[in-house]
């Protein structure tokens, strides 16, 4: 019997992916796929070497990992990639990074079938 609880995350990704979603365009270099993305942001705290903590706050993209195709393979985020997101005439662009030494994206269900990426603004077009 096939496990219940991979059946369903699976179904509710591909509703998210479905209803919750809005097309982006992620780029490396000159390589680029439209890919849909659900908008998230995750707050991050870092401390200093005087121990103040800051916080910062990237814009989350939520994509299906098997979506996430360059070069006519599957891969995963890197920092520096871009992601092009068209809003009321405008292009946001978003660059993968995320603060210190946290991870600039990360698996959103134990199954790895989607990515949570971090970036922050670097351009309006």
């Amino acid at each position: 019997m096939a496990d219940l609880l991979e059946q369903a995350s699976a179904w509710l990704d591909g509703m998210r992916a479905k209803h919750m979603a809005r097309p982006v365009t992620y780029c490396r270099g000159e390589q680029s796929v439209a890919v849909q993305a659900t908008l998230g942001r995750t707050v991050f705290e870092t401390a200093d070497a005087y121990g103040v903590v800051e916080q910062s706050e990237s814009r989350d993209f939520l994509i299906l990992a098997a979506d996430l195709v360059l070069g006519e393979a599957v891969t995963l985020p890197e920092r520096g990639d871009r992601i092009r997101e068209i809003q009321d005439g405008k292009t946001f662009v978003y660059e993968v990074m995320a603060p210190g030494k946290e991870p600039h994206y990360r698996f959103s269900d134990v199954y790895r079938r989607t990515l949570r990426i971090h970036t922050k603004q670097v351009a309006t077009e």
